[in-house]
C-alpha cells in the first residue's frame, strides 16, 4: 500500500507492505521532501521488520533486516544542479565479523575483523551542468561496509548503462558528457569503482573462504573493483517522447529512433561467491569462488519505429562478451536480438539468440548455455494490443526451438551407468547437437 499526502502534507509519501519490490523484506518506506529556501530537502527512512521467506531465484536472495535513513539535499545555481546525500545503514549488521586477504601469491594473509558503527555511513556529491548542446556531469561517493542503499533507477540526460551500483563497501567517480546536434545525441560515460575491503579469493589459503550474503555481512558484486566507459549515440527526431523513458515502448511516436551503445569494462579483480539453487529450486547455497579478472565488451543497439497509429515496431539487438554468476571461469561471446510488432490487433513477438544463456536465472549461475535460441509468437487482442504482458484478452500461438551440446542443460548425445547402475546421461560423449522445441496455445482473459 502507498500513501500520498495532500494540502499540509504535501512531500508526504508512506509505502508498507510484505515485498515492495522484488526479493525485499517486509517493511515500510517513508519519504518526505519540502523546500527550504534556496534548497530542496527529501529524508527517507525504511524499516525491515522481518526476514523474507523462502526464494528461488537466485536474483531475489533476501539479506537480514536493517534500517536505513537517507537525506538529500539539491539546489540550482544558474545551469548547473548540485546535490549531496548522506546514508544511515545496517546498524544490525554492527559487531558481525569478516575475512579479509591482504598479499598475494604465497604472501597472502588472512585476516578477520568486525563491523564497526563507522561502516554504517556513506555519502555522495553530483553536479550536473546543461548548457543547451553540451550536458555534463560528474558524481563521486564514499560507503561504509554496509552503507548499502540498494540499486539506483536515476537518469542522467540519456539513458547510460555505467552506474553507481549503490551497494556498500565501495568509493566510486562517475563523469559524462552529452553533445546534441539536430536529432543527433552523442554521449560517452565513465566509471571507477574499488570497495574498501576487496574480495577474499578461491585460492587464498585455510581458512579462508570466499564470502556470501548468507553467511557475512557484506560482499563484494556490484561493487567489483573496475575501469569501465561507453558510449551512447541516439537519433530521436521526436525528443517529447523521451527514448530512454520507461514507458518508451509504448509513448515514442516518431517514424524511426535509433539509439546504439557500447559498453567496456575492466575488471582488476575477482569477486565474492553468488547465491545458487539445487535441483530441487529450494535449497541455497554459495558457490565455492567466482569469475576471475577480465574485460567485457558488449554492443547493443535499439530501433522504434511507428510508421502509424496502428502499426509500429521495435527492434532490440546485442552482441558481445559476458560472464556467469557463478564460479564457472569460462568466458561467454554471445549475440541476439528481439522484434516485436504490432498491427491493430495482432501482435507479433520473435527472438533469436547464439550462444547465449536460457531464460531462467540459474542458465546464468551455472553457465548453461545453447548454441542457437528461436522464439516467435502470435496473439489477437480484443482490445489494443499491450507491448508488456500485462492482463489482457487475447488468444495467440507461441513457438520455442533450441539446438543443445555439451555446455547446454538436458544434452544427452550418449547414456552411460553410474555407480549405483542407473542409467545417466553422458553430455561429454561424442555427438552431433541435439535439440528441443514446443509449440503452445494460450487464451489469456484481463478485466
Amino acid at each position: 500500500m502507498e500513501v500520498t499526502g495532500k494540502q499540509q502534507f504535501t512531500g508526504l509519501k508512506v509505502a508498507f507492505g510484505p515485498e515492495l519490490w522484488w526479493g525485499a523484506n517486509p517493511g515500510y518506506l517513508v519519504k518526505y521532501r519540502r523546500p527550504v529556501g534556496a534548497f530542496t530537502v527529501t529524508g527517507v527512512f525504511q524499516n525491515e521488520i522481518t526476514r523474507q521467506g523462502e526464494t528461488s531465484s537466485s536474483l531475489a536472495i533476501p539479506t537480514p533486516p536493517t534500517k536505513r535513513a537517507t537525506l538529500h539535499v539539491t539546489t540550482q545555481r544558474g545551469p548547473a544542479t548540485l546535490e549531496l546525500g548522506g546514508i544511515w545503514a545496517g546498524e544490525a549488521l554492527v559487531g558481525r565479523q569478516f575475512q579479509l586477504v591482504e598479499g598475494s601469491g604465497a604472501g597472502q594473509r588472512v585476516l578477520q575483523d568486525r563491523v564497526r558503527r563507522s561502516d554504517n555511513w556513506g555519502v555522495k556529491a553530483k553536479v550536473s551542468v546543461a548548457r543547451g548542446r553540451w550536458n555534463w556531469y560528474g558524481q563521486g561517493a564514499a560507503m561504509g561496509l554496509v552503507a548499502d542503499a540498494g540499486p539506483t533507477a536515476v537518469q542522467t540526460f540519456t539513458g547510460w548503462n555505467l552506474k553507481d551500483s549503490g551497494s556498500g563497501n565501495q568509493w566510486n567517480l562517475l563523469s559524462g558528457f552529452t553533445y546534441t546536434t539536430g536529432n543527433l545525441s552523442v554521449g560517452p560515460n565513465f566509471l571507477w569503482q574499488k570497495p574498501i575491503v576487496g574480495p577474499v579469493p578461491a585460492s587464498a589459503p585455510v581458512p579462508a573462504r570466499p564470502r556470501n550474503i548468507l553467511d557475512d555481512p557484506f560482499v563484494v558484486r556490484a561493487n567489483r573493483e573496475q575501469t569501465a566507459g561507453e558510449v551512447l549515440v541516439t537519433w530521436d527526431p521526436t525528443p517529447a517522447t523521451w527514448m530512454y523513458a520507461w514507458d518508451s515502448d509504448m509513448r515514442e511516436d516518431a517514424r524511426l529512433a535509433v539509439s546504439a551503445g557500447f559498453t567496456y569494462r575492466h575488471f582488476l579483480t575477482t569477486q565474492d561467491a553468488a547465491i545458487g539453487f539445487l535441483g530441487d529450486g529450494r535449497t541455497a547455497f554459495a558457490f565455492p569462488g567466482a569469475t576471475p579478472k577480465r574485460d567485457l565488451w558488449e554492443l547493443r543497439g535499439r530501433v522504434v519505429s511507428q510508421l502509424r497509429p496502428d502499426f509500429r515496431f521495435i527492434l532490440n539487438v546485442f552482441g558481445g562478451t559476458a560472464e556467469p554468476n557463478g564460479d564457472s571461469q569460462r568466458l561467454v561471446r554471445r549475440y541476439g536480438g528481439d522484434l516485436r510488432l504490432v498491427r491493430q490487433h495482432l501482435k507479433l513477438v520473435t527472438s533469436a539468440k547464439w550462444n547465449d544463456w536460457g531464460p531462467y536465472d540459474y542458465h546464468r549461475d551455472f553457465n548453461l548455455t545453447f548454441p542457437m535460441q528461436l522464439m516467435g509468437d502470435l496473439s489477437y487482442s480484443l482490445g489494443r494490443p499491450a507491448w508488456w504482458d500485462v492482463p489482457s484478452t487475447r488468444v495467440g500461438i507461441r513457438g520455442t526451438w533450441r539446438s543443445l551440446d555439451r555446455l547446454s542443460p538436458r544434452y544427452c548425445p550418449a547414456t552411460t551407468v553410474d555407480g549405483t547402475g542407473a542409467t545417466v546421461c553422458d553430455p561429454t560423449a561424442p555427438g552431433v547437437d541435439g535439440e528441443e522445441w514446443e509449440i503452445r496455445t494460450y487464451l489469456t482473459v484481463g478485466w
